[in-house]
């Protein structure tokens, strides 16, 4: 019989539960010995576990952590934890992403995972500091993109032996790079952070290209165009200087003429110190003058102006956060400073609860639209330089393109391309009666079409955002007109994230969905609802929250008056009387009523996501093509 001491004392100490297990095993069944054979010895690591745990309870995430992560986290190299790969009883990857993780991850919560192969924590909302990676000797894939990570890369992240991808862009990374030189690196990125200083000139960072450092205002040099500045070259130690020659004693005579000269010159200089210093005066006073008188008369000519008095200059030094110049995203762009865009003639294009647009024509005839952001004073300038550098890069035919942005602590500007022809808002609604040009079925389906090309497009690109675009609405629909063919093209999109309150969240049409109202979390079916409404807006030419159907009542909500009046059958009494006369696209047209109605469900979940609405519409195109 064999002897349970000498079987404990021979197991690693990484499996001593299976030890005791088998102990307790034996001594209740010491007659069937060859039991210890078939019974499958489960490796354990506690101090694996116990990292995880950290993990598990001081974050919160839409995983559910508590649910999937019980019990050892590896079972015959297996795991039913969400997120674990296992080998050889260890775990070797941990992958959570998109989970809208949050919180700031645990201090050396990694250190006993000394197995660990990849750590994928990227599209979450984690913020502090990276964590440390002190001796993990096994990691290869470290991708931590897309989250709110603070302060510097830490410098042992260059000890990482056999490190191959480090994805670190879109956080708010400061301080400079270390000197990664890792022979099996392979993928490396830092770009939309506040990095600075000097790109490290080691031969791994100079093999890749600009594209991994973009968009950090504070770095320089190679791979980078903006070249370093040279410093000041280090004073000559300080030495005694050599006494002066003793003059020869014939130009002693001289040397006195030439001192009376000097002083003769002093005092007549300064006799015309005063003069000089009052005719400056007069004409700075001048010029002053001269552009008071300028700004008064543009404002008598109706033109509005963009404060440019309560402009801070952007190379103040009062602020103690750093300005942030003038960024630009598209190449081809004229490029202009702060400067000129205070001295461009503006003329006002509408106001809304985030703040007042403007139309901003350069001197250098370039046109442009501002946006002056209000209420955003208690942003930081890591909060609103990162969510406008990730905006700014994104690319659609049916998004505006953000041109440029500028921050300062008393003024947040977002510059937006000008797009000349309005809002659908003012095409479905404006001067109706005699005499005004309806807009017709086909263009009404094709801006359909558009926006939601667009907000699926955002949905996906933008997934890790609660609400992506978040002010979905009729005004945020800017229409362009080329050749009798309406193109859409979405706008302020992507403000959510800068409006951390409930209350601030309140200004954007999301604010209108049942789960705003009843303090529900906001998810990607707000924009959903948001698109619904306008989708009955265009079919009905009613304007949400003010419809009167012909009786004393009034019913504030457009979805529900449509549903009140197609409750038991379809009906074209919902439709905009300016389409009515368009009776081939009447079954189009109800057939969109039914989306839209599913669109703005009060319950969240019952709404269809954005690429089966697309989806949806599309197949519902060919008809209107078979008609025209």
């Amino acid at each position: 019989m064999f002897n349970p001491i000498i079987i404990v004392m021979s197991l690693s100490v990484n499996v001593y539960v299976a030890a005791v297990y088998l102990f307790l095993l034996i001594s209740l069944f010491p007659e069937n010995v060859f039991l210890v054979a078939a019974v499958e010895i489960m490796e354990y690591y506690p101090a694996e576990r116990h990292d995880l745990l950290l993990l598990r309870d001081s974050m919160n995430s839409t995983a559910d952590l508590h649910d999937s992560w019980t019990g050892p986290p590896c079972i015959n190299d297996k795991s039913r934890w969400a997120g674990i790969t296992c080998s050889n009883g260890h775990v070797v990857s941990l992958v959570l992403e998109e989970i809208q993780l949050t919180g700031i991850l645990p201090p050396r919560f990694l250190q006993n995972i000394t197995f660990l192969n990849k750590l994928s924590l990227r599209n979450n909302l984690i913020s502090g500091s990276l964590p440390n990676l002190t001796n993990l000797v096994n990691l290869e894939y470290v991708w931590l993109s897309q989250n709110r990570f603070s302060d510097g890369i830490p410098s042992d992240y260059i000890d990482l032996p056999k490190l191959k991808n480090l994805e670190l862009q879109e956080n708010y990374l400061d301080g400079q790079i270390p000197p990664f030189n890792q022979s099996t690196m392979t993928d490396f990125n830092v770009s939309y952070n506040h990095l600075e200083g000097p790109i490290p000139r080691t031969g791994v960072l100079q093999s890749f290209p600009s594209s991994s450092f973009d968009h950090n205002s504070g770095l320089c040099g190679s791979p980078l165009e903006n070249l370093c500045p040279v410093p000041p070259p280090s004073p000559a130690p300080a030495t005694a200087p050599p006494p002066p020659p003793a003059p020869p004693p014939g130009k002693e005579k001289n040397k006195k003429g030439l001192h009376m000269l000097f002083v003769a010159l002093i005092a007549t200089g300064s006799a015309l110190i005063p003069f000089l210093v009052l005719l400056i005066f007069l004409c700075y006073y001048k010029k002053v003058h001269a552009k008071e008188s300028a700004q008064q008369d543009q404002a008598a000519d109706g033109s509005a102006d963009l404060s440019v008095k309560k402009m801070p200059n952007s190379r103040s030094t009062e602020d103690p956060e750093r300005r942030v110049e003038l960024e630009f995203f598209y190449k081809n762009t004229p490029v202009f400073d702060l400067d000129d865009l205070l001295r461009a003639s503006a003329e006002v294009l509408g106001k809304g609860k985030l703040g007042s647009t403007y139309k901003a024509t350069l001197e250098s005839g370039l046109v442009v639209a501002v946006k002056r952001v209000k209420n955003m004073n208690g942003l930081s300038k890591k909060e609103f330089v990162q969510q406008m550098q990730l905006l700014g890069k994104i690319r659609h035919e049916n998004l505006v393109k953000i041109v440029s942005f500028y921050y300062s602590r008393e003024e947040k500007l977002v510059i937006y391309e000008f797009l000349p022809n309005g809002n659908l808002f003012d095409l479905l609604h404006e001067n109706r009666g005699v005499g005004r040009i309806p807009l017709d079925w086909t263009s009404r389906f094709s801006i359909i079409k558009e926006i939601a090309k667009a907000v699926a497009f955002l949905h996906q690109t933008l997934h890790s955002h609660r609400v992506p675009h978040a002010n979905l609405k009729s005004s945020n629909v800017l229409v362009l007109r080329d050749n009798n063919v309406y193109h859409a093209k979405l706008t302020d999109f992507g403000f959510l994230p800068l409006l951390p309150s409930r209350k601030g969240s309140e200004r954007l049409a999301i604010a209108k969905s049942p789960e705003f109202s009843q303090g529900k979390k906001l998810t990607h079916k707000a924009d959903v609802y948001c698109f619904g409404v306008i989708l009955l807006e265009i079919i009905t030419g009613k304007i949400p929250a003010e419809i009167s159907p012909g009786n004393d009542e009034t019913i504030e909500d457009l979805s529900d008056w449509v549903r009140m009046v197609v409750n038991n059958d379809w009906s074209t009494d919902i439709l905009d009387v300016e389409i009515l006369a368009s009776r081939e696209g009447h079954d189009e047209m109800l057939k969109l009523t039914e989306l839209a109605l599913e669109c703005t469900d009060n319950a969240p979940e019952k709404r269809p996501r954005m690429t089966e609405i697309l989806r949806r519409i599309e197949e519902i195109e060919p008809r209107i093509e078979e008609n025209d």
